[in-house]
């Protein structure tokens, strides 16, 4: 899995950009958000969602964590795919489309191009604990607990387990011992698991 890419912009539109990284070039899918962003450089370092398939190798580049954790929560939601939450997060910033999730703001996200109402409710019924959760996460498990947190979740994740389920677990977890190590924490999640 690529994490990042990082080189000279040779090309640049809207909607992708060609990074050169000393000799080889990626296409690189991007929002308009970005495209803004990147307009003012000669070179950059784009975080990336990796998308495989059969007939295609695709990649999607992203300025910031945040767009490509709420792009990656989006794409997680049936019926939404990698162009539509690209269009979204084109259309909005990541933290309006996160805020309008919180707030069940039904109408900002429908007035999106693409997004009728029963996607935008999907979106919202799918993300709010999910997009809530590291809001107010992010205070209870700052510092290194957070990053022992990811860990066990990302090994977890691999081992097959359901993201919801195991993002409920750990919190449990982590609310009765912040002290856990990430083998133990590991541990004590497969037995509820």
């Amino acid at each position: 899995m690529i994490e990042y890419i990082k080189g000279k912009i040779e090309s640049l539109t809207p909607t992708y950009v060609i990074l050169d990284t000393g000799g080889m070039a990626y296409f690189i899918n991007i929002s308009l958000y970005s495209f803004t962003m990147l307009e003012k450089m000669d070179e950059c370092k784009l975080l990336v969602h990796e998308i495989i398939r059969e007939d295609s190798h695709m990649l999607y580049g992203f300025i910031s964590e945040e767009e490509r954790y709420i792009f990656r929560q989006l794409i997680s939601v049936s019926g939404v795919g990698a162009n539509t939450a690209r269009m979204m997060l084109s259309s909005v910033e990541a933290s309006g489309i996160e805020e309008a999730i919180l707030k069940s703001d039904v109408g900002m996200l429908k007035g999106i191009k693409g997004i009728g109402a029963k996607t935008a409710q999907r979106i919202i019924v799918d993300l709010k604990d999910k997009v809530g959760k590291t809001a107010d996460a992010g205070e209870i498990f700052a510092d290194e607990g957070n990053t022992i947190r990811e860990e066990a979740f990302t090994a977890l994740v691999m081992l097959g387990f359901p993201k919801n389920s195991v993002n409920k677990t750990l919190d449990k977890l982590l609310r009765e011992d912040r002290d856990l190590t990430v083998e133990q924490l590991i541990k004590k999640a497969l037995k509820i698991l």
